[in-house]
């Protein structure tokens, strides 16, 4: 395996505090008819926690794809650290951008360490014939990389399970193996699509204190998740899509406050919604065609 030869107690490459790493203008995404994210703009400074929230369906995870490379934006542009990021995943990867995925990627049939060395990848100051040649520098590269990938296992709790195959933990240990692995890549900015999904409380209070610790080391992190507790006792601002659009942006308790917010996750229309009328009027035309008619101004059914 090939290995970069850079080993450090925090992670290399941290942005200075403060620093906006993500700048996403005007993302739109369309496949077909179908625009699935719609001019979403979003920024992420280093040591910052922001979340991703929204109905399902509302173009989260699409709008993540296009942060990490793995959709072309049909519109807008992404930045890390003032430049543009390449529609290549595993460019954006080099360039400081991890993430981890909703459904659980990793190489089963590996043990946990082998796993986390994979993430490094990205690092490497080996080529192709020192790996081939199997030189001294070539072991010393391979004994630092395992050096750091033992550091960061112990960072998550799986020290003592190195060794293990990938597939044998369970389900909350692959979910921090997941995360181990996207650090090992040393990034500024890291991705976490739905950290918590399927955890009991237990294991949700764990990741949210190891993602409290990722944040202290001045890593950016954007994430996004349906527990609405874990979002707003974690969060530094929230930003909610709806329909691929961003409804609103701010800190927990503006978001938990709006009435669109509340709408789009209740699924029900405000009052003086301007489509609360039209509605109104299909709902009681489907009444009178039932045998059932209503009284629309009052809203209610009436005898006949």
């Amino acid at each position: 395996m090939t290995t970069d030869t850079t080993t450090t107690d925090t992670f290399p490459g941290t942005p200075t505090p403060g620093r906006t790493v993500l700048d996403a203008r005007g993302v739109t995404m369309r496949f077909g008819g179908l625009t699935a994210v719609s001019g979403v703009d979003l920024t992420v400074r280093s040591g910052e926690i922001v979340g991703l929230i929204g109905p399902n369906g509302a173009g989260k995870t699409t709008f993540f794809n296009c942060l990490t490379g793995l959709y072309t934006p049909t519109e807008g542009e992404v930045r890390y650290k003032d430049k543009l990021l390449p529609p290549q995943s595993f460019k954006v990867t080099a360039a400081g951008v991890a993430r981890t995925f909703q459904n659980i990627r990793l190489f089963a049939n590996m043990t946990v360490l082998e796993n986390v060395l994979v993430g490094r990848h990205t690092r490497t100051k080996e080529g192709f014939w020192s790996a081939v040649l199997r030189g001294p520098g070539f072991h010393r590269a391979e004994a630092t990389s395992r050096a750091r990938a033992t550091e960061l296992l112990q960072f998550v709790g799986l020290s003592e399970k190195a060794d293990h195959l990938a597939r044998n933990l369970p389900y909350g240990e692959q979910r921090k193996l997941e995360i181990a692995r996207a650090l090992a890549s040393e990034p500024g900015l890291l991705l976490l699509d739905e950290p918590t999904a399927g955890m009991n409380p237990q294991e949700t209070r764990a990741t949210e204190e190891l993602v409290f610790a990722i944040r202290d080391q001045g890593i950016a992190v954007l994430v996004i998740e349906h527990d609405m507790r874990f979002i707003f006792n974690l969060c530094d601002r929230v930003a909610v899509l709806v329909q691929g659009k961003k409804l609103i942006e701010g800190d927990s308790a503006t978001v938990q406050g709006d009435e669109r917010v509340i709408a789009a996750y209740l699924g029900e229309p405000l009052e003086n919604d301007p489509g609360a009328a039209e509605a109104a009027e299909v709902e009681a035309a489907q009444a009178q065609a039932a045998g059932h008619p209503k009284d629309t101004a009052a809203g209610k059914e009436t005898d006949r």
